[in-house]
């Protein structure tokens, strides 16, 4: 493996170790408290707990001992049963909430100070009149600009109570405009985005399993059926999954009256069969689910389900292989534990959970990338004796995640120096910031493709990105490595700069998708 190539898998990876938290199946309605559950015997941990307090020479922290003692009781069970701080916890469910109290803003951050990339409508913001291109100088009287303020607490800043005032000063232009807004109930989408790919395809990418994930989606569908859907693509990659209930009520719209979605069972818990009852909406729609090494969970649930019973296509990359299911237990402090209860099994009667006896469980999917799995099918290690049949007969395996039916591998062929360096740096969006900058009052009006399409020709970006990259961030291009590079790299350019419109997410990922190998294995299975 080349060191150019190893850099590009640093990246890849990155941030996936440590993650593990987000990757669940949770069963809504399961929540318990712990003083309902029957009391056992843990007279020794008592004791030794007991002994520490009153003999210990030094003062400690009763409540850090109690979290420190919990955290290590559950580490020795499975990776995804774990206890969740009070501030963690929030913050946990406040993802697969559906909503959230703040301003309704989304932003990033691509050169030390935050840029709003969305402005919800009907939310405080909007009503206050901020923009998307504002940049967020102060929170309050907090300076997050040019500080390298961080952004987990710029965003703990922003958002607060529904109901209490916070004033966000921007800059726009020359402009400093403070903002003071009554914070409120935020809706948090799962669906990113939502249109037809062509006259008869659709497409939408779903981010998470939320509490709104099934309205969301039928809402998406049916809205992209009168357009003239009648072949889908759904898109989960890198969705870590969430509440269960969402992921069957999902599958029973796609799957026939009587068609097993999943079964789950522990030690604890009888075995409980999910059936599609048959009034799914499009039980006759064709589809194509996309996934990768970082779907999980309720993805996986879905994924399985269509692929068992031969209802669609699965593309793209193995799963990553977690196959069981947490209920959570709240405590009166505000922190919980998530505990796990039991494994769930695809129709077939696979349970797609990967073995996590080793320590080396977090780093199973960057040991995917050295290993070369993403790369070549022949170098993924299926448990060829733990093999089951689909419907139709087709050979499934257990064991490892979702074998996708259509192997997609990574492509490599963009990774140049340049193209690395520019991802490092993120380039690519500081570029993009530096053109609304230049044309925000035009972005702000264009709520067209063909209008977007023209600005963007206008634009020149195959000369004036190489010169921005050169002058600005000190990034060099050869001709040759931007000969090899601009296929990839110019739609991207491309994705990141139509967000600021008022197209926004949608037009992110109809400019980029054109150059994504998996999604055009997917149109071309459609299409055959």
């Amino acid at each position: 493996m080349s060191s150019r190539w190893a850099k590009y898998l640093q990246l890849l990876v990155a941030g996936v170790i440590g993650a593990l938290v987000a990757l669940s199946v949770v069963r809504i309605g399961e929540k318990r408290r712990l003083h309902q559950v029957r009391e056992r015997d843990w007279n020794k941990l008592n004791l030794i707990l007991d002994m520490v307090e009153h003999n210990y020479v030094d003062t400690l922290s009763r409540p850090e001992m109690t979290d420190a003692a919990v955290t290590a009781a559950l580490a020795t069970l499975d990776p995804h049963s774990l206890y969740l701080p009070p501030r963690q916890l929030s913050d946990s469910q406040e993802q697969l909430a559906g909503n959230f109290d703040g301003i309704g803003i989304q932003f990033n951050v691509p050169n030390d100070t935050a840029v709003v990339l969305e402005v919800i409508p009907g939310g405080p913001a909007e009503k206050a009149g901020m923009l998307v291109g504002d940049r967020m100088l102060k929170v309050d009287s907090v300076v997050i600009a040019g500080v390298k303020f961080p952004q987990d607490s710029m965003v703990r800043h922003i958002k607060g109570p529904a109901g209490t005032k916070v004033v966000v000063t921007v800059g726009r232009g020359r402009e400093v405009i403070p903002f003071e807004m009554t914070r409120g109930k935020i809706p948090l989408h799962s669906v990113d985005a939502a249109f037809m790919l062509s006259d008869s395809v659709g497409y939408i990418r779903l981010s998470k399993f939320s509490r709104t994930t099934f309205k969301e989606c039928r809402d998406a569908a049916s809205a992209l059926k009168e357009e003239g859907m009648s072949r889908l693509v759904m898109d989960l990659r890198d969705n870590s999954g969430g509440y269960l209930d969402q992921a069957l009520l999902l599958c029973n719209d796609y799957l026939a009256k009587g068609d097993t979605i999943v079964y789950m069972e522990g030690l604890h818990r009888k075995r409980e069969v999910f059936r599609a009852d048959g009034r799914g909406l499009f039980q006759d729609m064709g589809l194509s689910v996309l996934i990768s090494e970082n779907s999980a969970s309720a993805s996986e649930i879905f994924s399985g389900a269509i692929q068992d019973n031969d209802r669609g296509t699965v593309i793209g990359r193995r799963s990553f292989g977690k196959g069981l299911v947490q209920e959570e237990f709240d405590m009166s402090d505000g922190s919980g534990i998530r505990l796990t209860v039991a494994r769930y099994y695809t129709p077939s009667g696979r349970c797609i959970q990967k073995p996590y006896g080793s320590k080396d469980y977090g780093y199973d999917i960057y040991k995917r990338y050295l290993g070369g799995e993403v790369f070549s099918a022949d170098s993924i290690k299926l448990d060829r004796s733990d093999v089951h049949y689909t419907r139709s007969g087709r050979p499934v395996y257990g064991g490892g995640g979702i074998m996708p039916d259509v192997f997609v591998p990574l492509d490599t062929t963009r990774a140049s120096d340049f193209y690395i360096e520019c991802n490092r740096k993120a380039v690519q969006m500081r570029y993009a910031s530096r053109v609304f900058d230049r044309y925000g009052a035009t972005l702000r009006s264009i709520d067209s493709y063909p209008r977007m399409d023209a600005f963007l020709k206008k634009l020149n970006v195959k000369v004036d990105f190489p010169a921005y990259a050169r002058e600005v961030e000190g990034i060099r291009c050869t001709e040759a490595e931007w000969d090899v590079t601009a296929p990839y790299l110019v739609p991207q350019l491309y994705a990141l700069v139509a967000r600021y419109s008022k197209l926004g997410e949608n037009a992110f990922y109809k400019y980029y998708l054109p150059v994504d190998s998996t999604l055009q294995e997917a149109l071309h299975r459609l299409n055959d």
